[in-house]
């Protein structure tokens, strides 16, 4: 038997003197400053699954990407696992009006600490994207319906991209 990689974090994940959350032992974000942080939660049409055709065009995958300070971190969930990776672009660089360049549909959204536990759902991208921001709303499942809950819901925010 062999044995397993360990992984270690070296500085903070998240530094609570900047403005934004710190992780706890058990993983979980700490402090006032773990909600409401800005995503960006792109919609695209491309998708590798056939069987997701029947999802309205421009709408059949989603994906997200979320300023932390120190740059941006894709957060693209797949359906065999989540890829989570720092991109590599100039600091200020507008990557939300790239992904609408290249087609995307892009929209603000904030992070919310839930009150409660999610309901179980099929583990779907829409799923993971209401997740990541803590929105519980079950009767979400597909990429468009996210898509106007989030219009709506951003509608008064000035730096929507949308």
């Amino acid at each position: 038997m062999t044995a397993r990689p360990t992984t270690s974090v070296t500085g903070p994940i998240n530094d609570t003197t900047s403005g934004t959350a710190s992780a706890t032992l058990t993983g979980q974000p700490s402090g006032a400053a773990a909600t409401n942080r800005q995503v960006f939660v792109l919609f695209t049409g491309k998708t590798e699954l056939r069987w997701l055709g029947w999802l309205k065009p421009g709408f059949r995958h989603c994906l997200a990407v979320i300023d932390d300070g120190a740059g941006w971190l894709l957060f693209d969930p797949l359906a065999g696992y989540f890829w989570v990776e720092r991109l590599a672009v100039p600091p200020g660089w507008d990557l939300p009006g790239y992904y609408e360049s290249v087609g995307y549909t892009v929209v603000s959204a904030q992070t919310q600490q839930p009150a409660r536990q999610a309901p179980p759902g099929p583990m779907t991208c829409v799923e993971a994207i209401k997740r990541l921001l803590g929105l519980h709303k079950p009767l979400i499942i597909t990429p468009h319906q996210l898509y106007r809950h989030l219009r709506k819901a951003t509608a008064s925010h000035p730096h929507s991209h949308h």
